[in-house]
Formats: C-alpha cells, structure tokens, sequence
C-alpha cells in the first residue's frame, strides 16, 4: 500500500510539473501577437455575402440564382423609384408634356399600350412612362441614363406582353365579323336561289298545265278532224247521189 502511495504521488508530481510548463508556453508573447488579424479575418469573411440573405429552406446558391433570374426578367425598382411607379409623378409629367419642356427619346407601341422615353434638358432629368391610349399607367423618373433605359426596355417588353391578348381579341373580332358577313351573303345568295327556284318550278307547272291543255286540244281537234272528215265524205256521196238522181235518165249520164 506504501508503494501504491508513493507511486500516485510521484505520477501526481509529473501531471503538475507538465501542466505547469504547458501554462507557461501558453502564455502571449510580443512575437505572437500579429497573429490576432487573421482571426479578424475569418470573422469579416460572412460580411461579404450579407447582400444576399439565405431564406430559411432555401441554399445560397439557389437564392443568388432567384436574384439573378428577376434581375433578368425587369430591372429592380429603388424606393424612390417603386414610390414613384405608383402614380406619384403622373401630374407632374402631365405639366411638363403640356409645357413642351420635354424632349422624346423613344416611344414604343404595342396595341393601345405603349411606353415612352423622355427627357427633361433643364433638370437632367429622364422620364420612363407606361401608357394605355392616352392614359399614363406608370411613371418613372430618375437622373441615372443608364436605368432608364433598362426601365424603358422594360415597359417597352410588358407592352407586347399586355397587347398580346389585346391583339387577339381584335383579330378574333375580325374574323367573326367577316364570317358573318360571309355568312349573310351566303344566306342571301341562297334566298336568291330559293327565289329562283321557285320561280322556276311555278313556270314549270305553268308551261306543264299548258302543255297538258294543248295536248287536250290536239286531242279534241283530231278528232273533231276525224269527224269532219267522215262528215265530209258523207256529205260528198250524198252529193253525188243527188246528183246522179237528178241527172237519171239523161243521156251521157253515167251511174
């Protein structure tokens, strides 16, 4: 037991004296001290990506890619900007087109809808609109050229997409127009037919009572022909009987 006790407590000596000089090299040093900005380093490292937040159920990349696919479809609005497309320039551009104090860049027009591009020389500034006939839908203004004309091409693009249907109907209307006016004419060249027709089969049976009365007629005339024929051979062997009665007994009468 001595021995067991003696052993622990040199084994107990040794851990202390270790940990003690392990302590000791832990200790900073001024050599070590550069070493600090490298952890600063790491932390800063997650700053960069906090332009796009990861939604929760969603990977990083797939939301950089949801970004990146509505940044394609329609350039992104600022807060001034998506104040104003709700319709709080519209006077302002109203007086300003009245007054001639703008210059036009670019119209495009798809339907009744079109969008314009315009410029303000006094106050630098571009005007985006989105209008359906003459009624301004959206309108945007800002100082930056660049966005707006990506807004411009934007609006430009929903015109096509929002006169398509528009375009359509017309096409359709067009063409149910026409088909009806097919239609009428043809119902109107069949009443002409009908017409026709009917007159021709009232002649027929006209021309067939006629024909039918003729050929009675010829009916009756041969033999009444007939008739008159038998009649006149009687009367002329009666003739000839008088004749011979009255001539009898005379010379050179022959029977």
């Amino acid at each position: 037991m001595d021995r067991k006790s003696t052993f622990r407590q040199v084994a107990l000596a040794l851990l202390i004296g270790i940990g003690g000089s392990g302590c000791t090299f832990a200790q900073p040093t001024p050599a070590a001290a550069p070493v600090q900005p490298a952890s600063d380093a790491v932390v800063a490292t997650p700053a960069a990506t906090t332009a796009l937040p990861v939604v929760s159920g969603q990977t990083p990349g797939a939301d950089a890619a949801q970004v990146a696919s509505q940044a394609a479809s329609q350039p992104v609005l600022n807060a001034d900007e998506a104040k104003q497309s709700t319709g709080g320039n519209v006077a302002e551009l109203q007086q300003l087109i009245h007054g001639s104090a703008l210059t036009e860049f670019r119209t495009t027009y798809n339907g009744s809808y079109g969008a314009s591009l315009l410029f303000d020389a006094k106050e630098m500034n571009y005007w985006v609109a989105l209008f359906q006939q003459k009624t301004f839908w959206r309108v945007i203004k800002t100082t930056d050229a660049t966005r707006a004309e990506l807004i411009y091409k934007d609006f430009a693009r929903q015109t096509l997409q929002l006169s398509s249907v528009e375009i359509r109907r017309t096409q359709l209307e067009a063409q149910k127009a026409f088909t009806d006016r097919m239609i009428a004419l043809s119902q109107e060249h069949a009443s002409r037919l009908q017409a026709d027709l009917a007159v021709a089969q009232q002649q027929q049976q006209i021309v067939a009572s006629q024909q039918k009365q003729n050929h009675d007629q010829a009916d009756a005339l041969q033999a009444q022909k007939i008739a008159a024929q038998a009649q006149l051979r009687d009367a002329q062997r009666q003739v000839r009987e008088l004749q011979h009665q009255l001539e009898g007994g005379l010379p050179g009468t022959t029977r």
